[in-house]
């Protein structure tokens, strides 16, 4: 009898993912450890140290913006950081250099925190840094598969994304005992100290990588395909199409690679609304829990610690949808396709931020409500993240050409920019007594429900009309 059975080869995991995790989990306790107290910090020690009631609103409003400000420095940087990766540097020197200056910006906060001017020096350094290393990180994480184990590389971005939390875990509960025991520079000094942990574990794994080597700036890349994209629309094309005119000049692979991209910011459009509410966690969020009931169990937590419960939410929900509600609706023959992960979890979003508009609404009229709502409103927006960031650091490499995987990641992670400074232009319109001056207490949460209503509208209309193609590295 013949023997046709066929030998089975069960995918490897990469030999470079425990160091890409551990450095992802150390560098992120470093940066959330940080927020954790910026926004308070902020008021209580530079725009209302008197604790003056007629300035809080204000004070607020201002301390709301430098933070919106950082972070949206800190995720416009990853496209410089994705072009220096892809097209002269490589992701591994990038990461390794800039993690070196982010301990430096670490140092410059902790010694500066009764001086507003370094103060901010040090967080634009950290910024700089920070952001300079996001893209290339992600898109390092794809660079370690192949066609042999891409089997693997959903189940690696979850526990990427996991490492993100645990790190945001342990240091958003530590770092508020921290300051309030201990004082501002301690509390900012240990961030630094994992900071340089993070750039050791990244270097010890400097044998174990795949390393994508950089293109260089070839002539067939996005930005200069766009230029003559953008040219022969308004010249003679002696009546060929657009693209059939820019073909002349570009391949068939070129041009593919580049209305894959233009496919996938159709729909990251849609997606700096959800940043421009979900960084609110961690800032007016947190500012709201400072007049809650923050009785847990007989234990009186610090308003800067109700935000850990976001990534212990995470580090269940994680699991729970890719081992189970993924699984379940699979099975059902409703396909989880990325875009209609990101539609679920836009409106999500929404449903968190109505609890919060109506329990800001019982602050105002001087209640003192249980924090449970707000914890609540954490778990909504905890699974909104895992069917949104997830899924959104996947399709930006997947859906990406070779040349573009950094770069790409980039300009998802400019999405968290572009929120964050609508977030920013919003409340320096409040401190400022602008348009956006009427737009408080409870009406502040419900206008981001409105325009987030609009958003999502739109989204259901145009995604349904998007194809999708992958691009996985073949190597």
């Amino acid at each position: 009898m013949n023997d046709n059975t066929e030998t089975i080869v069960k995918p490897k995991m990469p030999k470079a993912v425990p160091f890409i995790i551990g450095n992802e989990a150390a560098e992120r306790f470093s940066f959330y450890g940080i927020r954790s107290i910026l926004a308070t910090f902020l008021v209580a020690q530079f725009f209302n140290p008197t604790h003056n009631p007629s300035l809080t609103a204000i004070a607020e409003a201002q301390s709301n913006e430098q933070t919106h400000i950082f972070v949206s420095l800190a995720y416009i940087m990853p496209l410089l950081g994705g072009i220096l990766a892809d097209w002269f540097l490589g992701k591994y020197f990038v990461i390794f250099y800039v993690s070196i200056l982010y301990s430096i910006g670490n140092l410059i906060l902790a010694l500066s925190t009764h001086n507003l001017n370094l103060f901010t020096v040090g967080l634009v350094v950290i910024a700089v840094s920070a952001g300079g290393i996001k893209s290339c990180v992600s898109a390092n994480v794809g660079d370690q598969f192949d066609k042999s184990n891409q089997s693997l590389m959903s189940k690696v971005y979850g526990w990427f994304y996991f490492s993100i939390n645990a790190g945001s875990v342990f240091s958003t509960m530590l770092i508020p005992i921290l300051y309030n025991k201990y004082g501002a520079p301690i509390a900012f000094g240990l961030p630094g100290i994992l900071m340089c942990l993070a750039t050791i574990i990244f270097w010890s794994g400097r044998k174990k990588y795949v390393r994508v080597p950089p293109s260089g700036v070839k002539k067939e890349n996005f930005f200069f395909i766009t230029i003559t994209f953008i040219a022969k629309s308004f010249s003679n094309r002696n009546g060929k199409t657009v693209w059939e005119a820019v073909a002349e000049k570009y391949s068939a692979e070129a041009i593919d690679g580049v209305r894959a991209v233009y496919r996938v910011l159709m729909v990251f459009a849609f997606i700096p609304i959800f940043w421009a509410m979900w960084d609110q966690n961690l800032s007016e969020w947190v500012l709201q829990a400072t007049k809650l009931d923050l009785n847990i169990f007989g234990y009186t937590f610090l308003p800067e610690q109700i935000q850990t419960v976001n990534p212990l939410f995470l580090l269940t929900l994680i699991p729970v949808f890719t081992y189970g509600v993924y699984p379940f609706f699979e099975k059902l023959g409703i396909k989880c396709s990325p875009l209609r992960k990101i539609g679920a979890g836009l409106f999500l979003t929404g449903v968190s931020f109505t609890i919060i508009a109506f329990l800001q609404t019982k602050v105002d009229n001087g209640l003192h409500p249980s924090i449970w709502w707000q914890i609540l409103a954490y778990l909504i927006l905890s699974a909104a993240e895992v069917l949104v960031s997830i899924t959104g650091l996947e399709y930006a490499y997947t859906q990406s050409p070779k040349s573009m995987k950094s770069t790409m990641s980039a300009i998802w992670l400019l999405t968290v920019a572009v929120g964050n400074l609508f977030t920013a232009f919003v409340n320096n319109s409040i401190a400022g007594k602008g348009v956006f001056s009427k737009f408080i207490g409870a009406d502040y949460y419900w206008l981001f429900v409105a325009i987030l209503s609009g958003f999502l509208v739109l989204y259901v209309l145009i995604s349904k009309k998007l194809p999708e193609k992958s691009y996985v590295v073949e190597k």
